[in-house]
This record gives structure tokens, C-alpha cells and sequence, in this order.
């Protein structure tokens, strides 16, 4: 939806997927989360996840390219954020004691309030798979991106083996 079309009134849902591996590298630097485009998405009915972008960007590989786990909300209200995320096991030698998840307003700096972090966890894993989700409601406005970070405290790069990311956005009273 252009930043000058009308919203469609009620709830509006953007759902993203991905079992495609990303590969995390150690540190305290966090990396947004990719996700295709098109048929390969759940559902994006109010186009808040397009290759073309609102300010005309074109993301040509969703696999390489940050901007493909942007969210651009098609209306300003009350935002609830989901995510899952499943990480691979730590390593035998030096594995994760850390595991890192957050949301994040204009990750890449591409509006005035850049790098607005929210619901930021830190987790210790579990026996067996490390899976979680996670939820959080954030007001939100068309023009200013969201996206889902992770990081992880291991000797060595580290995949995300799934990943999801959803908005809803409910209206607000004026």
C-alpha cells in the first residue's frame, strides 16, 4: 500500500516465515531476520512486505539483502508483534550461554527515530531445541519499518532454523 492510499479500516495482519537457515555470527551486533517475498510468504494482503519498498528501494535477494525483514505497517495503530524463533544446538566446545531476540523500529536508520529497540530478551537455552516466541505491543506508523533481531554468545557462527515475524495492527482512538 503507498504511503498516500487510504487504509483499509479494521485489523490488518502481516505474517512472515521462513525455514530457510540463516546463519548468525557470535557478538553483541544484532542481525535482522530475513524473509522472502510473494508466494513463499504466509500472508501480506496490505502489502506491509514487498521487494518494492515505500521509499522505492527494490530488494533483488531476499537471502542477502536486510531489507527483506522489514515490515512497513500500511496504517498507523496499535501494533502486536509475534515472533518464533528456533535456533540449531550449541556447540560441543565454547556453545551459546546467550541466546538474543528483539524488536526494533527502522533498523537501518532510514527515518528519523532509527534503532527504537523493544522487547529485548536474553535467554539461556534449555535442554533439547532451543524454540521460543515471543509477543509485544508497540504503537505503529506507516513510514516507520519494524524488524526482528537476533544474536547469540557462541565461539562460532550459529543458524536460525525457522523464523517467524507478525504484525496485527488494531485501530487506535484518535
Amino acid at each position: 500500500m503507498s504511503a498516500d492510499a487510504t487504509p483499509a479500516p479494521g485489523v490488518q495482519v502481516c505474517s512472515l516465515k521462513t525455514d530457510t537457515h540463516q546463519l548468525i555470527q557470535p557478538g553483541s551486533t544484532y542481525r535482522i531476520m530475513r524473509f522472502p517475498f510473494g508466494a513463499a510468504e504466509p500472508t501480506d494482503r496490505f502489502a506491509m512486505h514487498q521487494a518494492v519498498q515505500p521509499d522505492g528501494y527494490v530488494v533483488s535477494n531476499w537471502a542477502t539483502d536486510d531489507r527483506s525483514g522489514l515490515i512497513w505497517p500500511s496504517k498507523a495503530g496499535w501494533g502486536h508483534l509475534y515472533a518464533m524463533i528456533q535456533w540449531e544446538a550449541a556447540g560441543s566446545s565454547g556453545g551459546y550461554t546467550e541466546l538474543r531476540d528483539q524488536f526494533v523500529r527502522d533498523p537501518l536508520g532510514l527515518t528519523t527515530n532509527p534503532n527504537d529497540t523493544t522487547a529485548t530478551e536474553h535467554r539461556t537455552p534449555t535442554p533439547g531445541g532451543q524454540y521460543y516466541v515471543k509477543n509485544h505491543g508497540i504503537f505503529v506508523e506507516p513510514g516507520t519499518p519494524l524488524a526482528l533481531r537476533v544474536t547469540h554468545n557462541d565461539a562460532a557462527p550459529r543458524l536460525v532454523t525457522l523464523a517467524e515475524f507478525k504484525l496485527v495492527i488494531h485501530d487506535a482512538a484518535p
